[in-house]
């Protein structure tokens, strides 16, 4: 609390006596799974939002970068105002605080949805990834990702382990299937809270520092299964549909094809959402995330059950795990 007091502290004297602003007040605005905070700067000239990076944990270069290209690809992303890159400080345009997890609701979604996945399509269009250095989304990658389901969630939280013989199938299974898609560029958290709705103009996009080069279908399963809001399948499938209908490189796969493609595409990104979720509450002493645990492993079991390949794991997240993470108490836990 003490280095979180003088970081505050060290921000308002860059806003007043650097940039000049009157009179700065700041608001915690929001926090993320990183070290980075978001503060509302509100002066006599407006309001602002300032990103607070540690930079001994982040770096603000990556979010400059990213926020110009993406701009250059036709979405809209906050304007960087200002920057002291040594003390880890960016003063960015503010898009209020409607995000798309507070705004769409049943009557006004498909409308917002479809401004979400029209936004995603120009990124992949307009970005083509071989011009483009950024990370790959290789096997290594993936397989790390995975790793986190194993070490924090199913050892970490509930202290258990996967079955022998188990891990390796379903690691290949999913590597193999992510790996087979088009690569495009991906945000990498293309979901509801990082989507901002402005009360003009285009949805504004959020927490886009960690794009990386990778498969087809991954901020489109981020989007549509998001691990904060559960919308009804059918629902889901109509804008997956609308999606593969306005997508050129999703327009020439099969639906068959491209619907088992975000299937396993969200299974592993959800066993990587479930490993960091229980991380940030066992490493960090972060529980708001584990309301979101059970929906995110729901999302999970489904998708296993759906598929033979992977009879053995939806027969190990039924009777072994789910019984097990119903019975927890934790701190933030929602029941019912």
């Amino acid at each position: 609390m003490a280095n979180s007091d003088a970081r505050k502290q060290e921000l308002s004297a860059w806003l007043l006596h650097d940039l000049g602003l009157s009179e700065p007040r700041l608001v915690l605005a929001a926090s993320d799974a990183s070290f980075r905070r978001y503060w509302r700067a509100s002066h006599a000239g407006g309001s602002h939002i300032v990103m607070d990076a540690p930079p001994e944990t982040e770096r603000t270069e990556p979010f400059v970068r990213i926020a110009e290209l993406f701009r250059e690809a036709g979405l809209r992303t906050p304007r960087v105002y200002a920057r002291n890159a040594a003390r880890g400080f960016l003063l960015l345009e503010d898009f209020g605080d409607l995000n798309l997890l507070r705004a769409a609701g049943p009557d006004n979604a498909d409308g917002l949805y479809r401004r979400a996945l029209d936004a995603l399509v120009l990124l992949q269009l307009n970005l083509p990834v071989a011009a483009l250095d950024l990370p790959v989304y290789d096997a290594a990658l993936l397989h790390r990702e995975l790793d986190i389901f194993g070490e924090w969630f199913l050892a970490g939280l509930l202290g258990m382990d996967w079955p022998a013989g188990m891990r390796e199938p379903v690691y290949r299974f999913l590597t193999d299937s992510a790996l087979a898609q088009p690569r495009v560029c991906v945000h990498r958290d293309f979901h509801s809270r990082n989507l901002m709705a402005p009360d003009a103009g285009p949805l504004g996009v959020l927490d886009f520092q960690d794009a990386v080069a990778g498969p087809l279908t991954y901020d489109v399963v981020s989007l549509l299964r998001d691990c904060y809001v559960a919308w009804p399948e059918a629902r889901v499938a109509a804008w997956l549909r609308y999606f593969q209908q306005r997508s050129p490189l999703a327009g020439q796969v099969d639906w068959a094809v491209f619907s088992r493609w975000f299937d396993l595409m969200g299974m592993q990104r959800h066993l990587k959402a479930i490993g960091i979720f229980a991380r940030l509450y066992l490493r960090d002493g972060k529980p708001g995330y584990l309301p979101d645990i059970p929906r995110t492993f729901d999302y999970v079991a489904r998708v296993a059950a759906d598929y033979p390949d992977l009879a053995g794991f939806a027969d190990f997240l039924r009777q072994a795990v789910a019984p097990r993470l119903a019975d927890l108490r934790l701190p933030g836990r929602l029941d019912g």
